[in-house]
């Protein structure tokens, strides 16, 4: 099961934390990560968003958006690893596939029959 949590530190902060399986061959699992890390950085977003229209100095507003820019880039790093690990899998599932096949109806070259008549 994945999850993510937020966390309000001082200052208005949030601190992100994304667990999950990371079991091999699991895509649905993968995918999912995907999509939750998708959904907090659509949330990161409107924070951003409402940053400009709350109360606060204009130095406390900068941090703010400098952390949550932080947070925003730091999910999209962890999306490209999950993407990247998503492209192995199916790359490996599509090798031992290729590998299942020879041998059964494609003999390999060690495994061919000559039959002369």
């Amino acid at each position: 099961m994945t999850s993510i949590n937020s966390t309000a530190l001082q200052g208005g902060a949030l601190a992100t934390t994304v667990t999950g399986n990371t079991s091999s061959g699991s895509d649905n699992s993968t995918a999912s990560q995907i999509n939750l890390i998708l959904q907090q950085i659509t949330k990161l977003t409107g924070q951003l968003k409402d940053i400009a229209s709350s109360g606060g100095s204009a130095e406390e507003k900068q941090k703010q958006q400098e952390l949550i820019q932080a947070q925003i880039t730091m999910l999209q790093a962890q999306i490209a690893q999950l993407q990247h690990k998503q492209a192995e899998d199916a790359q490996q599932k599509q090798e031992q596939n290729q590998i299942k096949a020879e041998g059964v109806n494609y003999p390999s070259e060690s495994n061919q029959i000559d039959i002369l008549i």
